[in-house]
């Protein structure tokens, strides 16, 4: 039997959302996020999203409610990191990380 191969987080995102994280340019102007609900920058998030790093699956930054309110104008290079982040929480629940999801 062969294994299930389980895609990256970037190719993941591309194709649910048509976001190209290689886009990301490391600026860190999506680090200006006001909150305290954050373990990790925004902008690393998505740095390790690209490293294909499932840590972030379970970050608090991925499913607080403030960063994801900021996060659809917080890029400059235009990318919606909205809806880069429901996809990754859509991802996580998929692959059974989290137990719900919170769509808009």
């Amino acid at each position: 039997m062969t294994p299930t191969r389980i895609p990256s987080l970037r190719s993941v995102v591309l194709t649910e959302t048509g976001q190209d994280l290689r886009r990301c340019q490391g600026c860190l102007d999506c680090d200006a996020i006001p909150t305290e609900d954050t373990d990790i920058s925004l902008g690393s998030l998505i740095q390790l999203a690209l490293l294909n790093d499932e840590e972030i699956l379970t970050s608090r930054t991925l499913w607080s409610e403030t960063v994801l309110d900021f996060a659809h104008f917080a890029c400059a290079k235009n990318l919606n990191l909205e809806q880069i982040l429901l996809s990754l929480r859509h991802e996580a629940v998929r692959r059974g990380v989290r137990e719900y999801s919170y769509s808009r």
